[in-house]
């Protein structure tokens, strides 16, 4: 079994090495290999996804992505890597889970279209900058598929077994609208489920408020991005918040924090997100026992105040990853 590691930028390869060590030690038959992408081989080489990286990514059971830097200015010939990676191996579904005090919940968003799809254009003037926001009833339907049959299997763990479809149809009556009107289409061939609709500025403001009101929640591709990115302040954060990229029997794993340039060789990047999606990708694959050990492991770190600064602690992201292993090899898988 093959995985494909991709550190990328910033603290990426800090927080892959100490995941990949993770990974090894739960894990020694499989094989991983190391790719490059991000802001820096495209600085290096004026490709920011190399063919040959997208090659090992194809071929790989799954990939393991840590973080890349983008310019918030236009560069010409730039794209970020991860939206190329995820539209070119087709991986539509992103599932962000949340889990704290009263929280869990679980946002699917599609992950291929939408204002993402990257058709914009300046008008002859100069003056004038269009973005189209591409919908699609395949990829609408396949999402809300997505988000009913995880809201029914977290049903059967004893969750509520409720989706909400989050759009802004009242304003965008031909793009959301198509969205609204297949998921709820999709939504009558699951009569055991709950469901309901949110525009997206309420949904924003129950989920800082309220967050426990939600079980699933499943949007479109830049809606998704910001709740996700929300309901993660419930969970610890965004470094800790973990996000899988899923797609026809290939899946990508992958921190949600980015690259954090002003802490990159720093050494006090926080792991526990890359960890997350370790244990993300072993639960995919159906290494429960492992993933769980893991799962253990780093809640025992944190009972010993092992942390990083960014969480109130003081160590070092070196020094998290050694009590880590130290727990991960002492103990029987």
């Amino acid at each position: 079994m093959q995985i494909c590691v991709i550190p990328g930028d910033g603290i990426g390869p800090e927080v892959m090495a100490v995941a990949t060590a993770a990974l090894r030690a739960l894990a020694p038959d499989m094989t991983l290999t190391e790719a490059e992408a991000g802001w820096g081989v495209f600085q290096r080489t004026g490709v920011a996804l190399p063919a040959e990286t997208l090659a090992a990514a194809r071929s790989a059971t799954a990939i393991l992505f840590g973080a890349v830097a983008s310019p918030s200015h236009p560069v010409p010939g730039y794209r970020s890597p991860i939206v190329e990676l995820r539209r070119a191996l087709d991986l539509y579904a992103n599932i962000r889970p949340t889990t704290g005090p009263g929280v869990d919940l679980v946002v699917v968003r599609e992950n291929t279209e939408d204002l993402y799809s990257g058709r914009e254009r300046l008008e002859d003037d100069g003056n004038t900058a269009i973005a189209e926001r591409v919908i699609t009833r395949t990829a609408s339907a396949r999402i809300a598929r997505t988000a009913c049959e995880l809201a029914r299997s977290r049903q059967a763990a004893g969750h509520p077994g409720k989706v909400t479809i989050v759009h802004k149809a009242n304003v965008l009556r031909l793009s959301d609208g198509l969205f609204r009107a297949v998921a709820f289409e999709v939504a009558a061939d699951y009569p055991d489920l709950t469901f309901e609709e949110r525009l997206v500025d309420v949904a924003a403001m129950q989920l800082a408020a309220q967050p426990q009101r939600f079980d699933v929640i499943v949007t479109t591709n830049l809606f998704g991005d910001i709740l996700s990115d929300i309901a993660c302040i419930h969970g610890g954060g965004l470094g800790v918040a973990a996000s899988s990229n899923l797609g026809h029997g290939q899946a990508l794993f992958e921190p949600v924090h980015g690259a954090a340039p002003d802490i990159a060789g720093r050494g006090i990047a926080n792991p526990t997100a890359a960890l997350n999606c370790v244990v993300m990708l072993l639960e995919w694959l159906g290494r429960l026992p492992a993933a769980e050990r893991l799962r253990q492991a780093m809640a025992e770190v944190a009972a010993d105040d092992i942390a990083t600064p960014d969480v109130g602690g003081n160590a070092t992201t070196r020094e998290v990853a050694d009590a880590l292993l130290e727990r991960l090899t002492t103990a029987q898988v």
